[in-house]
């Protein structure tokens, strides 16, 4: 049940039935027809912009359409009353029935506010795809949590979602890791390691080193190093890609799949992306002007294989091999989008990090190249996050040697304070994340808020099973404090729909804030007034009064179920 869908069908209706009747042109295009709540409560529960946006394409005025479809409006029996305002807007109150029919069909439908807006689409969620180089730092963190929820959001909003992660061990850094890792090994081998500049530091690196050693034995260690670094590139990846793995699940974030960036090379997969460029005529030889301000590495003042992404919403054209016949960085990835293109899917979101900004068109432009237009591709940046403790920025993490983990924030604020702070701003919006105001509990910690509304329901439902009472499914409220609280219960497969049209998790989490502040406010009127208390003398009643605090918890739990937070029964 969507309720605001509901209403706004019977808007369109109107309009449609004013239509016939002569009082609107034939042909006028409803799509923008919108209703939401308004801007302030005490003008209704709902409003509609219908007049304000037909006005123009009718020829006439708003306020005029808005009375003729205020009374068409008013003969729907949920409608308690109409109200035109100020140019033209319409304020609608629904009848008390309509409310008491919500939380008795939030209480009695499976997934309440799960959507088919997707309708099956499928649609690959790229995250995380950290370097196999090193633990998972608190940048990553951030984009883990954002693209998880993205994809359960998706899920939610009833599309097909597969959950991905690149491999970057196609390049450089994997032979630097191999380097480091070897140091280890002969560290292991009671030898002092070399850890040159530019190499990986951190002690994580040691159980690598020792692996290595309970492999190998001292055999490697006076070989040249053409004939050990394939193995212990291939070794320490795979020690590296456990070891993220595990940092994943300790956030409880579980890939579908593992793309190799490595089965780019020598398979011909780059070549048959590019291929498939060069027969729509966007490949071409050619040298391109330099760049303006800092001259980037993928430039060169000499002929390249160039892709022509212009025509498809880039600024300049880029290069995808250099004049030496090595691929530049973004032929791979041409490839690699590429491949999720002949696998089916009907849209592709990338999670890079806030420094691939330069990234977003040119890769915009592969895929609409390579799909014609067929396959949307979005670019969500996450910027950073700045991590406090006592007041000052938390210090870097010993075993990283150079960061803080994501294993450092996991333990000091648990999964779930972490995966909900994380969603507490806009991905693009920069985050401060305070160790002590993430665990304080007050209204001005946003975790601990939700988390207390869904305490406070199961401190009720437990207290109810001591009186014997019966829970019923059938509400009874009328206060305008508890129609508040269903008119918010409302709105949630709204969000749900407007998050996932939007690739915004963030949303729900604010939609849950507002949930819980409507929630909390009634149970403090409750503390007042004896006739708001969800227990009462008459165990009839009590089941009764208890249906709208257990529809809150079942849409606390469903949009904390799409953060990936675990909803608290109580709270310690």
């Amino acid at each position: 049940m969507n309720l605001f869908a509901d209403i706004r069908v019977l808007v369109i209706d109107s309009l449609a039935a004013l239509t016939a009747e002569g009082v609107l042109p034939e042909g006028l295009d409803f799509a923008n027809v919108a209703v939401e709540p308004p801007r302030d409560p005490l003008h209704g529960d709902m409003a509609t912009n219908a007049a304000m946006v037909l006005a123009k394409p009718a020829k006439a005025k708003p306020r005029d359409i808005a009375e003729k479809l205020a009374a068409q409006l008013a003969t729907d029996p949920r409608i308690e009353t109409v109200d035109v305002a100020g140019p033209g807007f319409i304020n609608l109150r629904l009848v008390q029935g309509v409310w008491s029919g919500l939380v008795e069909t939030v209480l009695s439908t499976e997934n309440y506010g799960r959507s088919t807006m997707g309708a099956g689409k499928k649609i690959n969620v790229e995250y995380v795809s950290a370097n196999p180089t090193g633990p998972m730092h608190v940048g990553h963190t951030r984009g883990a949590v954002f693209g998880d929820a993205l994809a359960s959001l998706l899920d939610f909003a009833g599309f097909d979602v597969t959950r991905e992660y690149y491999i970057n061990d196609g390049g450089a850094q994997v032979d630097v890791l191999a380097r480091s890792a070897f140091e280890r090994y002969r560290e292991a081998n009671g030898l002092n390691p070399e850890i040159a500049e530019g190499m990986y530091p951190g002690d994580y690196l040691k159980p690598v080193g020792e692996a290595l050693k309970a492999k190998y034995g001292e055999r490697l260690l006076n070989t040249p190093e053409e004939q050990w670094i394939d193995e212990v590139r291939e070794f320490a990846t795979d020690e590296m890609m456990k070891m993220i793995r595990a940092d994943l699940a300790s956030l409880g974030v579980t890939m579908d799949n593992f793309f190799s960036e490595k089965s780019l090379y020598g398979t011909g997969l780059i070549e048959a992306a590019l291929k498939e460029l060069d027969d729509k005529g966007l490949i071409y030889e050619g040298v391109l002007e330099p760049p303006k301000g800092k001259t980037p590495e993928d430039w060169e003042p000499r002929e390249q294989t160039l892709f022509k992404s212009t025509a498809h919403g880039d600024d300049v054209d880029r290069p995808v091999k250099k004049s030496d016949g090595s691929w530049t960085y973004f032929a791979p990835d041409i490839a690699y989008h590429y491949d999720k293109v002949k696998r089916g899917y009907d849209g592709i979101i990338d999670v890079f990090g806030a420094d691939h900004g330069g990234y977003v068109k040119r890769m915009k432009a592969a895929v609409s190249a390579l799909s014609d237009g067929k396959v949307d591709c979005d670019i969500k940046l996450i910027q950073l996050v700045k991590l406090f403790k006592n007041g000052e920025p938390f210090k870097m993490s010993k075993r990283a040697g150079t960061f803080v983990t994501l294993r450092d924030v996991v333990e000091q604020a648990g999964k779930d304070v972490t995966r909900f702070i994380m969603l507490t701003r806009k991905n693009d919006a920069p985050l401060d994340f305070d160790f002590d105001k993430v665990l304080e509990q007050s209204k001005d910690n946003p975790v601990f808020y939700v988390q207390y509304a869904h305490a406070r329901v199961c401190s009720v439902l437990r207290k109810a099973a001591e009186q014997g009472v019966t829970l019923s499914d059938t509400p009874k409220f009328d206060d305008p404090a508890e129609i508040a609280v269903a008119r918010k219960l409302a709105d949630f497969p709204r969000q749900v729909e407007i998050a996932a049209k939007g690739h915004e998790p963030h949303r729900i989490a604010f939609y849950l804030y507002e949930l819980a502040s409507d929630f909390h406010a009634l149970w403090n009127k409750g503390n007042e007034n004896e006739a708001l208390r969800f227990l009462q003398d008459d165990a009839d009643l009590s089941a009764a009064k208890i249906a709208l605090p257990r529809a809150v918890a079942v849409v606390i739990s469903a949009g904390l179920g799409i953060l990936g937070v675990t909803p608290a029964e109580e709270m310690r």
